[in-house]
């Protein structure tokens, strides 16, 4: 089957084509039904015509005389013959064939009759077919009389007529039932026409929107059914209008955060061309050199940030216990050139996190790097991970200056530098380490260290089981 193709037709051709068909097939049942159902009723109505002859003829069957006497209701006759649009043909006899009234010739059926039930049969007679019904009763005995006369009464009819009148009834109720299919196809489609109608509009309402306009799609006049579709239509612009706020805010932040840098590199640069003597141009080009090495810290932070708030992410299982101890290892050569104690407290286990590991990489990285620019040398920075319940943690403190309370709920805000800061950091290291943490499902949060004196910083994620193909699925979770 051709999905795709089938993706493409028209939903409301779609519920047009299964309700018809559905009609359609209704319709058929039903014709089939009126059929069977006419036919028999006309068959039962006619045959109770039938019996009602015998019946008669029954009734003016007399044995007072010692003999078998029958005074035929010819009234009855002629008026039946009438309706039957052809000849009646009736025989009356005893069962021993000593008397015979009428047309001796009508076939008897094949199987006994039982008494006073009158059993029916369509048979070839006189060079057409007819209806018979066959009827048997006992006569009254004379005294003394040894044996048992039964009566035979039969009355058949040409089934012509009944043909005729069969085919008038029965064509009669399938045109009503053919109308009514009609009406109920017309009443579908138009059912359908007006069900789709919200539909429609949504569609007319969205493509009348300015293409500047994200702004949530008004769920009130949706129907039930398509809501949930909806929902996620304005799930996903909200996502969108996030996105492009964060590309503006990076557009905005990256001119005005560079322009300065790039305005001092000319400046130190025009200087250390109209120095004269080589400890000033030296000096000039020192100082270049820092501006440049912050210029490209800043850049690179806020093309971190960037990422970090646009990326696709790419996410696996890993032990974030391992994560910790590989990237602290990378700021162990610093910590020792900085005279500053760096330790790593994990758990014997595994802690599986689901995340992308370059950027909870990244993360660690801007916590870790924060803590050394301001933890003094001879201080502490602790690493620790741990898990309660369904969550993880990854937690840095340090024995720094901290940032003041008061502060600490605009600390993770873009290039925030605290009161307290020194040196020339760009301010969004925090940022970005509370846009991974968001990313991921998880939250960030900053408090003054309990232990360490300075600054303590959590991040919080969801836990997740391992990976098939993780290297330590195996481990105990």
């Amino acid at each position: 089957m051709n999905w795709a193709a089938l993706h493409r037709v028209s939903l409301r051709r779609m519920l047009i084509v299964l309700l018809l068909a559905g009609v359609m097939v209704g319709s058929l049942l039903q014709v089939w039904l009126t059929w069977h159902t006419a036919r028999s009723a006309v068959n039962a109505a006619f045959d109770r015509s039938l019996f009602g002859a015998i019946k008669a003829i029954d009734a003016n069957v007399s044995t007072e005389s010692g003999g078998l006497a029958v005074e035929l209701p010819y009234v009855l006759f002629e008026f039946f013959e009438l309706t039957a649009n052809g000849p009646v043909y009736y025989r009356v006899a005893t069962q021993d064939g000593l008397v015979e009234i009428g047309s001796p010739d009508l076939p008897l059926p094949e199987e006994p009759l039982v008494e006073r039930q009158p059993h029916f049969d369509t048979v070839e007679y006189a060079g057409a077919q007819v209806r018979i019904a066959s009827y048997q009763r006992s006569l009254p005995q004379p005294m003394g009389a040894s044996t048992d006369t039964r009566l035979v009464i039969q009355v058949a009819e040409p089934f012509a007529s009944r043909d005729q009148f069969s085919r008038r009834f029965i064509l009669g109720a399938v045109a009503r039932d053919v109308l009514l299919a009609v009406l109920a196809a017309a009443a579908a489609a138009a059912a359908v026409a007006w069900a789709l109608r919200p539909l429609r509009q949504l569609r007319e309402e969205i493509a009348a929107r300015a293409p500047d306009d994200l702004s949530a799609i008004d769920t009130r006049r949706v129907p039930r059914d398509v809501l949930p579709l909806v929902e996620a239509m304005n799930q996903h612009i909200f996502r969108q209008r996030e996105l492009l706020d964060s590309q503006r805010r990076f557009v905005d932040d990256a001119s005005h955060q560079l322009r300065t840098p790039l305005s001092t590199l000319l400046t130190q640069v025009s200087f250390a061309q109209r120095a004269g003597d080589l400890p000033t141009v030296q000096a000039a080009l020192a100082a270049l050199r820092e501006q440049l090495r912050h210029t490209i810290r800043q850049t690179n932070q806020m093309l971190a940030l960037a990422r970090a708030d646009t990326c696709d992410l790419a996410t696996e299982s890993v032990d974030l216990a391992e994560l910790a101890r590989e990237v602290t290892r990378r700021w162990w050569p610093q910590a020792r050139g900085q005279h500053i104690d760096l330790g790593l407290e994990t758990p014997d286990q595994a802690v599986w996190v689901r995340v992308q590991r370059e950027l909870l990489e990244e993360a660690l990285a801007n916590l870790l790097d924060n803590a050394l620019r301001y933890t003094p040398a001879g201080g502490r920075i602790t690493v620790k991970v741990a898990q309660e319940g369904r969550s993880a943690s990854l937690d840095v403190s340090d024995s720094g200056p901290g940032i003041p309370p008061e502060e600490l709920a605009l600390a993770m805000q873009r290039f925030f530098r605290a009161s307290n800061s020194r040196g020339t950091g760009s301010g969004l290291g925090l940022a970005i380490v509370a846009s991974i943490a968001k990313r991921h499902q998880g939250s960030f949060e900053l408090r003054p260290a309990p232990d360490e004196g300075g600054l303590w910083a959590r991040i919080t994620l969801p836990r997740a089981q391992p990976d098939a193909t993780s290297p330590s699925a195996g481990r105990t979770p």
